[in-house]
Formats: C-alpha cells, structure tokens, sequence
C-alpha cells in the first residue's frame, strides 16, 4: 500500500554526510510556515524503545563489540515496527504529513549492500515491520561517500567509521532501488549548496500536497 490514511508520508535517505537531516528540518519549517502540521520522526528511533535501540546500534563499539550483521537487521526491524505502528501510522490515519529520517531502503543499502544480507530476506523482513506501508515520496540525497564522510569531521557513529567501499556499496545500492522505483524516488545532487538543495526538495514535495 501507498500509505495507510489521507496523509502524506515522505522519507530521506541518503549516505553519512549527505545533509538529508537539516534538509528535513528546513522542509518541517517551511510546512509549517505554509500552515501544514509534519510530524518529524526517524529511523532508528521515534519512541523510547526505538530511541534505546538507536543507542544501541549507532554507538561506537570496541571491537568484537558490534552486533553481528543479522542481529544488526533484526534490531533495525524492531525499531521500525515499533515507530511504523505507534508513530507514522496513527499519523497518516489522521491525514498529517510524516517527514522521516531514513525507512526501509535504508536496510536494504545498509544491511544488505553493505554488510551482505540477502536483499529478498531482508524485503520480507521490512514488509513485517512495516505491514507494507511504503512512503508516497522518498528523496534520495545522493552524494560521494568520501565527501559524506569528510563532512562528519569528529562527529563519527559506528557506520561512519564503516571502510569507504561499504559506503560505496550503500550509494550503489540506494541508485538501483532509485532505478526500479522512479515514481517513488527524486535524486537531489547533494553536493550543491543548501539553498538550491533545499528548493528542490520543496519542489518535490510541494507537487504532491493535497490540495
């Protein structure tokens, strides 16, 4: 299914460094200032168990410390269906646009092109977390890993300390879900300056707000 309810469900996806986190912020300004009401969430994350299990997976692990890549996807899989049915769902139920931070193309780049899971398992995984709930609209931040990563500078989470070819993996994989689903997905150069970035996102979004 599109969405569940009359509202309108938007996720950013992007590699470590590629400025989907502000673009989001700048986008939740600009509604609100046209009158609209987002509701801004994000992945892993969005309620206190999700929140926990973020810590969990984004801390930086002494080694031999990381979860394993599959105990990795199954904690992905539990934040997001704990944030898809307490959060984003009840959302879009009552008709309100849902802007957040990375969904399940992002376990898909992450889990499964960078750390090798198979992709039809890990598609079935996210059709259980999510009940099939896919977003209207996803906007692709698309940026060169060396530049993502320069950008974090000290500022590193256990995945930008990933080595630069995972990185490339996950840019990879995120243009070929991008090819297989051109309706869903609009590629913005993240390398151009953040107000041109920024108007093209509200382009994006702007054509598919209810009327």
């Amino acid at each position: 299914m599109a969405h569940a309810g009359p509202g309108l469900f938007v996720t950013f996806e992007g590699g470590e460094g590629s400025g989907k986190t502000t673009q989001l912020e700048r986008l939740a300004a600009r509604l609100r200032a046209a009158g609209h009401d987002p509701l801004v969430t994000r992945e892993p994350g969005g309620t206190p168990l999700a929140e926990s299990v973020r810590d969990l997976l984004m801390a930086h692990a002494v080694e031999g410390a990381a979860p394993a890549p599959l105990a990795e996807a199954f904690l992905m899989e539990a934040a997001r269906a704990e944030l898809v049915a307490r959060v984003i769902g009840p959302a879009l139920a009552a008709g309100r646009i849902v802007l957040c931070d990375r969904y399940a193309d992002s376990t898909l780049a992450y889990q499964g092109a960078g750390r090798g899971l198979d992709a039809d398992f890990l598609a079935a995984m996210n059709a259980a977390a999510t009940g099939g709930l896919v977003p209207a609209l996803t906007l692709l931040f698309d940026l060169d890993p060396a530049d993502g990563i320069a950008r974090r500078g000290a500022a590193k989470n256990r995945f930008d300390r990933e080595p630069l070819e995972f990185h490339r993996r996950v840019r990879r994989r995120l243009h070929e879900l991008a090819a297989a689903e051109p309706s869903r997905f609009v590629r913005i150069d993240a390398s151009r300056p953040a107000d041109e970035v920024a108007e093209r996102v509200w382009e994006a979004v702007d054509a598919r707000l209810p009327r």
